[in-house]
């Protein structure tokens, strides 16, 4: 990482506008019939990955005005997922550290932003059967991820000066709905998604 990220700056003139991390594995599946080394996997990929790759960027990002940081975090962000367990834990650190960069960052002139997708029609999404998918399906497609990566690199926060953009449709109600909804509620819409 440290040399692929000198090598890129290098050869755009020290600059780093935009790092998108884009960190992610999945497991679904009940808790305990995932093996606890599947599980630390994904620990080691979605959040030291996402660690590795800002602390590693930040000198770059800090000597370009304007930088961009966009996290993929994930709509399992929202309300901890059931048969996602791990996955969305990890995505809940992604988030913390999206906050957290964001205020830390903002005298060094850069901006971070945490995508929140639903389930994206990829490789990673291929073999998962859970009541969620069945429930929502699967709707959204790379191309909208990255149209929404686009926006968020060039224009900051979301219309609203959030620090959390939610990608698609369902994403953006379950987003409205958590900053509205008591959490009781929360919890039933989820138990019934996951049912």
């Amino acid at each position: 990482m440290v040399a692929g990220t000198d090598r890129l700056t290098r050869a755009s003139g020290g600059r780093l506008d935009v790092l998108v991390n884009n960190a992610g594995i999945l497991q679904s599946g009940r808790f305990t019939e995932i093996p606890l080394a599947d599980q630390l996997r994904a620990v080691d990929v979605n959040v030291k990955g996402v660690v590795n790759g800002c602390y590693l960027a930040h000198p770059h990002l800090a000597a370009t005005a304007g930088a961009h940081v966009v996290n993929l975090a994930s709509a399992s962000a929202i309300y901890g997922q059931p048969e996602l367990a791990t996955y969305s834990a990890t995505k809940f650190a992604v988030r913390g550290l999206t906050e957290a960069l964001d205020l830390e960052w903002r005298d060094d002139d850069i901006t971070v932003t945490a995508l929140w997708p639903l389930f994206v029609d990829t490789a990673m999404t291929t073999d998962v059967d859970i009541a969620s998918t069945r429930s929502l399906g699967i709707r959204l497609r790379p191309e909208d991820v990255a149209e929404e990566v686009y926006r968020a690199a060039t224009s900051g926060h979301g219309p609203l000066g959030g620090v959390h953009r939610a990608v698609g449709r369902q994403a953006r109600a379950m987003f409205a709905a958590s900053g509205l909804a008591p959490s009781w509620l929360m919890r039933a819409v989820n138990r019934r998604i996951a049912t």
